[in-house]
């Protein structure tokens, strides 16, 4: 059970109405970094939740139902960037920006003018669960496992692409009341992504690797567990950590295998006579 507060988690202040930051905000919301992705993904990893400890559970409990205040602070801020916006803006300047950069060469008036059609007829002059683009958001990169060491990566990864995004819409920003906004959630981003890694600490770091770590190594291919594949055609590859030294889990040595092929070309049987493929590839034998 949920309850909620009408006060904003945080003050959402706009002093010059802008639909294109608006547009760029709805990136926040329903693109694949923003922050409908992030509750849906944490709701769901704490319904799905089996541990003896409840806490993990709880804690993303809290989190997701933090992050559905921000997606009120942003809708907030998308319906304030629209209300009173003039229906076209001076465009010096505009191609210069960022939003120049974003918008891929856009016409900046036509970019407002689009961007107020879609909010009019199918919002009012409000926020929807879209991207940037009005492509809705359609829950396809929620990512819950079902493990808790897996779930935490995705997590961090999640909040890494969330906090890249919000510090572009800073910079993208010139009102002072979204930077303010935005310095808050960007805040939030740096904690959420501390707070994964700490519990990934919690399960014992190194410990935790390799993801499942309830599988057993021994039923695993113990000739290519930790080498690194090098495709080139020339044998050359990337040194790094990767190529030499010991595994980040503890257990090997990192090494490099020139790929090759290692079983042969795959040769498939005739064609099923339900499967209504030509009379041809039914054969038993090739067509001369």
């Amino acid at each position: 059970m949920y309850y909620h507060d009408k006060r904003l988690q945080y003050p959402v202040r706009v002093d010059s109405p802008d639909p294109l930051f608006a547009r760029m905000l709805q990136q926040a919301i329903g693109g694949v970094e923003g922050e409908i992705r992030v509750c849906m993904q944490y709701f769901f990893q704490a319904w799905g939740n089996r541990a003896p400890s409840p806490k993990y559970r709880d804690m993303l409990l809290n989190t997701a139902t933090e992050e559905i205040g921000h997606i009120e602070m942003l809708a907030t801020a998308v319906a304030l960037n629209l209300d009173k916006a003039p229906a076209s803006l001076q465009e010096e300047g505009a191609a210069d920006s960022i939003v120049g950069a974003v918008m891929g060469g856009e016409n900046p008036r036509h970019a407002i003018e689009g961007t107020l059609h879609k909010h009019i007829l199918s919002t009012g002059l409000a926020a929807h669960p879209s991207d940037s683009d009005g492509v809705p958001f359609d829950m396809s990169h929620i990512y819950a496992s079902g493990n808790i060491a897996a779930d935490m990566y995705c997590n961090v990864a999640a909040e890494s692409t969330g906090r890249v995004l919000a510090t572009r819409l800073y910079h993208a920003a010139n009102d002072q009341g979204m930077k303010d906004m935005l310095h808050f959630l960007i805040a939030r981003d740096t904690m959420h992504q501390e707070q994964w890694l700490a519990v990934i600490e919690e399960l014992g770091g190194k410990d935790a690797l390799p993801i499942p770590n309830s599988f057993p190594q021994a039923k695993e291919n113990q000739e290519h567990n930790y080498d690194f594949f090098v495709t080139s055609v020339d044998g050359t590859y990337p040194e790094g950590r990767w190529t030499q030294g010991p595994s980040l889990d503890g257990r090997a040595e990192f090494s490099v295998f020139r790929n090759e092929p290692m079983g042969e070309e795959p040769v498939l049987g005739p064609a099923r006579p339900d499967s209504c493929a030509q009379a041809e590839q039914m054969a038993e034998k090739p067509v001369a």
